[in-house]
């Protein structure tokens, strides 16, 4: 029964999604957030201090690659890659003070381009910071924050937009046990409503192609029935977990960062969101239904020797 219900979720994702075959064509892509999508800016700004090189690869803040470098290489366009981790959707940073945060990290753009190529894909991803290490519990501000600046480059010329929700940040290892579990869960939903909200309004005010990218739901899949993502452990981090032998089992490499294992399963969706419609088009929320069949086998083969990470 269960074969026959992945072979059914299968043939319905690639009836809706065609994978690696027609994926959308952009000069370049640039990427704003926070270590979710950081490749090494935090690293070298703190001497490779953060995050330290022996339990993280290479300046990223999990095991191997990040969701963004999948993507890249499955898009074939060339990245910059602006993200910091500990980056907050404003000004401040909650790895250490005196960072920058997401705005800094446009403002840092305009000052190295005279204008923004209409033909390039530019990434937004935060707002964990805000509520995780900022202490924000009014939604309205991160999406508000998140907003302008998406507003900031369409006016500088951008015209696509990849803009990505926030996983429960009530089930991370560092929190799912925790006494705001439920709380954080509350004001990841408000926001992530809330974002729906702003970016169907940018679409239309800013007249730009904004595709959303829906990885709460991606993680809460992946939470509830493991099995069917390749992983068996989705509640502890590999990293501090001694029984832990084969990070591509686990969901999570540390307390708040996802295993390489889970930014691929990232990475394929963005590249499958990529071959939909922009919003508003109502096809852009097919991709939802089939999320569950995207990590039963479809991705079970990794493209990538992960690193060895000494934990």
């Amino acid at each position: 029964m269960q074969k026959q219900f992945l072979a059914t979720g299968i043939v319905l994702l690639s009836c809706l999604f065609p994978l690696r075959a027609f994926a959308a064509s952009f000069t370049n892509i640039y990427v704003f957030g926070d270590s979710l999508s950081d490749t090494g800016n935090l690293f070298r700004a703190t001497g490779g201090l953060l995050p330290p090189s022996r339990f993280y690869s290479e300046g990223r803040a999990s095991n191997d690659l990040l969701w963004i470098e999948y993507l890249a290489e499955d898009v074939g366009a060339t990245t910059t890659n602006y993200a910091f981790g500990g980056a907050t959707t404003g000004n401040d940073n909650t790895s250490i003070p005196g960072l920058i945060g997401l705005e800094q990290q446009i403002t840092n753009f305009q000052a190295t381009n005279s204008f923004a190529d209409p033909d390039a894909l530019y990434v937004v991803w935060a707002g964990s910071n805000d509520y995780l290490g900022a202490g924000v519990t009014d939604p309205s501000v991160p999406v508000g924050n998140l907003a302008s600046s998406i507003a900031t480059l369409a006016d500088y010329g951008a015209d696509n937009f990849l803009v990505v929700n926030l996983p429960d940040l009530g089930q991370l290892p560092a929190t799912n046990n925790s006494a705001s579990s439920s709380s954080l869960t509350t004001l990841t939903d408000a926001h992530n409503l809330s974002l729906d909200t702003e970016l169907n309004s940018l679409s239309v005010s800013y007249d730009i192609n904004i595709y959303d990218l829906d990885a709460n739901s991606l993680f809460t899949n992946a939470i509830a029935t493991p099995e069917l993502f390749g992983f068996k452990n989705v509640t502890n981090a590999c990293l501090t977990d001694p029984s832990c032998q084969n990070p591509d089992q686990y969901l999570f490499w540390d307390n708040l960062h996802p295993t390489t294992a889970a930014h691929e399963l990232i990475g394929d969706l963005a590249l499958n969101r990529l071959d939909s419609q922009p919003i508003p088009e109502p096809s852009s929320r097919l991709g939802i239904l089939a999320i569950s069949a995207l990590g039963a086998g479809i991705i079970a083969k990794r493209k990538h020797q992960k690193t060895n990470i000494t934990r």
